[in-house]
């Protein structure tokens, strides 16, 4: 299929390229142009690459894009485009190629019709010259009007002017590069978050043909130098990792894949494109459905770039849910004679919903160079008028499925107000009101939340121990007593009959729903400590998802751990080591002058203090042998240490090893809580079976 053309777009050449300023401070201040140098900086610099190929797709310019992660971690990204400009620019009087990827501001993205991007996520023109300022080596291809051009650079700067290397069939740009590792202080891509981002992607770009391959480790050698003549390497039929995406179905087949593990209540999935809603806003897409859950989930992109923050254009898509499905209700006398006047919250219509909303417009307005939020104030009215007009007309036409939602958001209706009223009772006994902490919490001295940590343990055996291994100025117990409720699916009101969750609640003093509030966090740590076993492993799941779910900005701010409590206590003679790993059990052991093989003559006692038998026998075997007198204690449970050894490994802050929860991608996230936690149990079986090779298990 060959790339569509626009003929008031054929003179893409230099003159097309504009100049704001130069590149200097990319290298002094990564952090403003990337967000950070840790791996979301790291995975951004693809998303640049990526975004220029992607936006010629979008213009109708491109129809394929291969993004190939090769050895030595260099990332190649080729698109079947116009081709990067290499003639003489006027006004620095280089290649425009040079001037795009040496000079910060310069791009094709600010000339309006001239530089045929109509629609573009790349306002700022920083991206590609800002992965060139922190690569080691970028290497640029361009395959335009039938001559095969090249230009190599290194941490920005171009070796040498660009080469003509001979002729060419093929039309598109290339571009290799391999992150500084100066700047980067650890250079490892992760291939599930670069398919789950290329794939949302390829979502949004209808007639796009998207292959991501992982080539790192392939046996025929495929570094950049053996691959200067080759255009895909997908062509090659290569036995590596892979992934082609192709979709024709737009943001309806985005919202069937994220409701792949639930329930539907309602058969349609609405959605409606319009095109040039306004002069600012060229493009509204939007596509929904309701399933049978709690959570609301909502996806925004502006010209394809993801915003997680949401912005004008998502507060113009709820605006316009909310009063259609009151008109629609209220119309059909949806409500009571006793609830004439009664209405729908923002709240009530966003439980269960599923929906993806993208706008394109020419001039747009993001915070910050990684667009997690839209700011153009035009997105929300433009938003607001599409969707109100397509919506109340589905709604019309589906008679059947316009029942459903509304039959959903008024059962959401009923279960806030009972959930409003057990909350109440909630705080109103709790410490918000100045009444008594649960009894089960050993609380810490200090007020100041900064300084305070809440340890939340598993079993009164392990709390006994923490609270008498513990620093009492800062740090506060609470134990669980069992599993706590999955909440996955559970109403405030359920959840809050839990007294093991009203006793957490009411201890991290933030409230819950529509009342919650960080600023009243008790504790800036909240450290899950559980049992290294099977049921530790699922009391921390059930306490993830809890946060997840109903406490989301502490996991975001960074104010939950995991503790990493020691598997082993390793003893010879007067010395004692612990090991939080298999492999530092054995690098002890060498620390130790032990030779360590897989017969050799350490006592191995498990938590109770007697010999494994498998340990005994081995000893018995090799009695004639001379035996080092090394004890190996494998613990299993915090219970089984008593309160020095708990706090001097898992508590005390100069020795213990936390575990900060993030999220990297809340997406993927989501729908591994929805399958772990939810009800569809041929899911999980399903998951758990395709994962299992991947876990570590406690045998």
């Amino acid at each position: 299929m060959a790339a569509k053309k626009d003929s008031k777009n054929k003179s893409y050449d230099a003159s097309a390229i504009s100049v704001l300023e130069g590149l200097e401070p990319v290298r002094k201040r990564p952090g403003m142009y990337i967000g950070t140098t840790g791996p979301e900086g790291l995975h951004h610099m693809i998303w640049e690459i990526f975004d220029n190929s992607r936006d010629e797709a979008m213009g109708g310019f491109a129809n394929r894009v291969e993004v190939a992660l090769l050895p030595d971690n260099h990332i190649r990204v080729v698109d079947n485009g116009r081709g990067i400009p290499v003639d003489i620019h006027k006004q620095t009087k280089v290649s425009a190629l040079e001037t795009i990827m040496c000079t910060l501001h310069a791009g094709g993205k600010f000339g309006g019709d001239e530089s045929g991007y109509k629609v573009s996520g790349g306002l700022h023109g920083v991206g590609i010259s800002v992965v060139n300022a922190l690569s080691t080596h970028t290497r640029v291809d361009v395959h335009k009007g039938g001559d095969h051009y090249m230009q190599e650079y290194n941490i920005g700067i171009a070796k040498a002017k660009v080469k003509k290397l001979g002729k060419t069939k093929h039309n598109g740009t290339t571009v290799i590069f391999q992150a500084d590792p100066t700047i980067f202080p650890e250079i490892k891509f992760e291939w599930k978050k670069i398919v789950n981002h290329l794939r949302q992607q390829a979502y949004l770009v209808k007639g796009m043909n998207l292959t991501v391959i992982d080539a790192r480790d392939s046996e025929e050698k495929l570094d950049p130098k053996s691959l200067e003549d080759t255009v895909y390497i997908s062509d090659r039929h290569l036995p590596v990792p892979h992934e082609t995406f192709y979709f024709e179905g737009g943001l309806r087949s985005l919202v069937a894949f994220n409701n792949s593990y639930q329930k539907p209540i309602h058969k349609n999935i609405f959605y409606v494109e319009k095109h040039d809603v306004s002069p600012e806003v060229l493009t509204v897409e939007i596509a929904l459905q309701y399933v049978d859950d709690i959570s609301p989930r909502i996806t925004a992109f502006a010209n394809n770039i993801y915003n997680p923050e949401h912005g004008t254009h998502i507060t113009g898509f709820k605006t316009a849910l909310t009063r259609t499905l009151n008109a629609y209700a209220k119309k059909g006398n949806f409500f009571s004679v006793k609830e004439k006047d009664a209405s729908f919250t923002g709240d009530d219509v966003l439980e269960g919903i599923t929906a993806v909303v993208s706008v394109k417009m020419p001039e747009i307005q993001f915070e910050g160079q990684t667009k997690a939020k839209l700011g153009s104030v035009e997105a929300r009215g433009a938003t607001e008028s599409v969707f109100s007009e397509a919506f109340a007309t589905f709604l019309e036409e589906h008679p059947d499925d316009a029942k459903a939602m509304i039959n959903k958001v008024i059962l959401a209706v009923k279960a806030r107000k009972a959930a409003k009223a057990a909350k109440d009772s909630v705080l109103r006994k709790g410490a918000l009101e100045g009444m008594s902490l649960p009894g089960k919490l050993a609380d810490c001295q200090s007020k100041r939340a900064e300084d305070s940590e809440l340890f939340i343990v598993e079993g009164d055996s392990a709390g006994g121990s923490a609270k008498m291994g513990r620093d009492r100025k800062t740090q506060a117990i609470l134990p669980l007593r069992g599993k706590i409720l999955n909440v996955e699916r559970a109403r405030i009101d359920k959840m809050l009959a839990s007294e093991q969750i009203k006793n957490l609640v009411i201890a991290l003093g933030t409230a819950i729903g529509d009342v919650f509030d960080v600023s009243k966090l008790r504790y800036h740590k909240i450290i899950i400590a559980t049992d290294a076993d099977v049921d530790g492993a699922h009391i921390r799941t059930l306490l993830l998802t809890l946060f997840f779910r109903y406490f989301r900005s502490l996991i975001d701010e960074g104010y939950v751990y995991i503790a990493m409590p020691p598997l082993y206590k390793i003893q010879k003679g007067k010395e004692t080591r612990y090991a939080y790993t298999e492999e530092e059990k054995f690098e002890v052991l060498k620390d130790m002058g032990e030779e360590v093989s897989e017969d050799m003559d350490a006592e191995v006692v498990d938590e109770d203090g007697g010999a494994e038998d498998e340990a005994a026998e081995e000893v018995e075997e090799t009695a004639t042998k001379k035996t080092s007198k090394v004890r190996i204690q494998r613990y299993k449970g915090l219970g089984e240490m008593n309160a020095e050894e708990l706090g001097e490994t898992t508590m005390d802050i100069n020795n213990r090893i936390l575990k900060q929860v993030t999220i990297d991608d809340a997406l993927a996230a989501d729908k591994v809580f929805d399958i772990l936690m939810g009800t569809d149990v041929p899911s999980r079986k399903s998951f758990i079976q395709n994962n299992a090779k991947t876990a570590t298990l406690d045998i």
